[in-house]
């Protein structure tokens, strides 16, 4: 995933689920009002809903837009409604993975 400002762009490998992301929490220190996070997709950021709220919310708050890509999504009042609308989604997609995961693994054992 990259994170990027003008003179700086923000790699990381680790996945959205993961909250303790080193270059995510380095990229978020780095930005400055006036800045704008972009992100490839929302699932790439965040896979819960209270994390991508906070992760956009927090930022939009300090006067940093935000964008992603994948969803073509900005920081306009209707991009934020979307927003929320697709990272409810994200994190429907998450547990329907989680719960397929989970079913996998028990059918054998039983």
């Amino acid at each position: 995933m990259l994170w990027r400002r003008p003179g700086a762009v923000f790699a990381d490998k680790k996945s959205g689920k993961n909250a303790q992301r080193p270059e995510l929490k380095a990229c978020l220190a780095y930005l400055r009002s006036g800045d704008t996070l972009v992100v490839p997709a929302l699932d790439r950021l965040a896979r819960s809903l209270q994390d991508l709220i906070t992760l956009a919310g927090d930022p939009r708050r300090a006067g940093i837009g935000f964008c992603s890509l994948h969803e073509a999504l900005a920081t306009t009042s209707g991009g934020r409604l979307v927003f929320h609308v697709f990272a409810a989604l994200a994190e429907f997609i998450r547990e329907l993975i989680v719960e397929g995961t989970h079913e996998g693994l028990d059918a054998p054992r039983r």
